[in-house]
């Protein structure tokens, strides 16, 4: 039999056991809820503005500039969830600092803030491909670009179509598509450059990322613009309605500030979300995701975090 000494011990023991197995199973669930979250921050037509605007009493004295930026990127991963850090083009020209570097600096300030991709932007051709090759030494992420094809230029085998990042549990696939440069950009710029179809090259790409590669999300970068009173000119909006499989569209080149993402539905009647945050570096853009035990994909929140402070 036992004494009562002995039963108390054994029984404190058992409910110590289980209040253990309690904990460690709160723990693996809460692991498993942020094992399905993914942050992406963004940022579009950056311009070489490394610096703040100066203080000289223009609408945007004091904001932008790479270490406001770097430090707020680390505060948010410091929150340990996953992130992606993404920007849709137009790296370069707008400062002194492209005309005297022509892309180092920029591009170095992006590897050392962790960019994951970026897309190509008209204002990156602006010193010719082949400075753009060269400075790609500096970059250690992917030029994600599906409708230019670069065959015989300096910038050949330099892009890729797509890549695919896993966060956690998670499996997101990135494409990027480029604006058409013949009237843009001057031609001997972009020389033997090949324009593709943005829509039909993204789509493509999408489906194979979906279909064959069993993408949980799919991200395109794009340079296109926003949208256009010219019918028929290839845009986000034109993307994301004729898209399939695309669930984000990351824009630039209109610089347009969107006081919140919109919703479009694409051919499927599915939801396809298309953001922009301006220019200049001015706006860092973040999306907060949550994913469903099924992968199903949910837009939770969405910020436009204004990078520097403002002054008056």
């Amino acid at each position: 039999m036992l004494d009562r000494r002995n039963f108390i011990k054994r029984s404190t023991l058992a409910t110590g056991a289980v209040l253990t197995g309690d904990a460690l199973l709160q723990q693996a669930v809460a692991a498993e809820a942020r094992n399905r979250r993914l942050t992406i921050l963004h940022t579009n037509d950056v311009h070489s503005r490394l610096e703040p605007f100066p203080m000289d009493g223009s609408r945007n004295q004091g904001l932008g500039g790479v270490a406001a930026r770097a430090k707020m990127i680390e505060s948010i991963r410091a929150e340990g969830g996953h992130v992606l850090l993404l920007d849709a083009g137009d790296i370069f020209q707008g400062t002194p600092f492209f005309n005297f570097y022509k892309g180092e600096p920029e591009m170095k300030a992006m590897t050392m803030m962790g960019y994951d991709a970026c897309t190509m932007g008209n204002h990156d051709f602006d010193a010719g491909m082949e400075n753009f090759a060269t400075q790609l030494q500096h970059a250690r992420f992917p030029v994600l670009l599906c409708n230019y094809d670069f065959t015989q230029t300096p910038l050949e085998h330099k892009t890729i179509p797509y890549t695919i990042i896993r966060k956690g549990a998670l499996k997101i696939g990135i494409t990027g598509v480029g604006i058409e440069m013949k009237g843009l950009v001057p031609d001997n710029l972009f020389g033997a450059t090949k324009y593709l179809d943005p829509v039909v090259q993204a789509s493509r790409v999408a489906a194979d990322l979906k279909k064959k590669e069993g993408c949980d999300m799919v991200i395109c970068l794009s340079h296109l613009g926003y949208k256009y009173k010219e019918g028929g000119k290839p845009s986000d909006e034109i993307l994301a309605a004729e898209s399939e499989h695309i669930d984000l569209i990351i824009g630039g080149h209109t610089h347009t500030f969107f006081d919140k993402p919109l919703s479009y539905k694409n051919k499927s009647g599915n939801d396809v979300i298309v953001n922009q945050v301006g220019w200049a570096g001015i706006i860092l853009g973040r999306l907060d995701y949550v994913f469903t035990a099924n992968k199903d994909k949910n837009l939770e929140a969405a910020h436009s975090v204004l990078v520097g402070k403002k002054s008056s």
